[in-house]
């Protein structure tokens, strides 16, 4: 009887101490809108959480050419520390060329991982690396959070399409 008693306390302890879980340390749920130069282009994104670890991600860009990159797909996301999270991605990509590229249009895999951390309270660095079918894709870049809902970004990206490119961003966390 006393070892019932014992061990039905033992359970009833456990579950009135609260776990200390660890939250993401960042947004993912977020509309950011960009430009691009070297080659000039426009573009979006949006992601949004599916649960508290992963997220479903859309992204579109083009270099108004009749030509567009557009993604969608699953990532996932969590914390490393206090001041850091993982992420990655895994996107399927619809690019269409133009004509001058042959006017040909392809489906394209790629799959992602990245970090963001934060220097000080408002001012973030992020980095990603990974693979577009047979290209290499890096974005690297810092971003200034003037507010909760607001951020502005700079960024060197090769997204694995067009190259390498300098853009500019503004994304807004809901």
């Amino acid at each position: 009887m006393l070892k019932k008693a014992g061990l039905l306390s033992l359970i009833g302890f456990a579950f009135a101490v609260p776990n200390t879980a660890m939250a993401n340390n960042f947004s993912y749920n977020f509309l950011e809108v960009r430009t691009a130069i070297s080659p000039e282009s426009f573009g979006g994104e949006f992601s949004t959480h599916f649960t508290d670890n992963s997220h479903f991600i859309l992204r579109a860009d083009t270099r108004f050419d009749e030509d567009w990159d557009m993604a969608g797909g699953i990532g996932f996301n969590g914390p490393i520390n206090q001041f850091m999270d993982i992420y990655g991605q895994m996107l399927l990509h619809h690019v269409n060329y133009t004509k001058e590229e042959g006017d040909d249009s392809e489906f394209i895999y790629e799959l992602n991982v990245g970090g963001r951390v934060w220097l000080t309270n408002q001012l973030e660095v992020h980095a990603k690396i990974g693979r577009a079918d047979e290209s290499g894709v890096f974005i690297g870049g810092v971003r200034f959070h003037s507010t909760d809902q607001l951020s502005l970004s700079a960024e060197a990206r090769n997204a694995g399409i067009w190259g390498p490119q300098i853009a500019m961003g503004v994304r807004f966390n809901y």
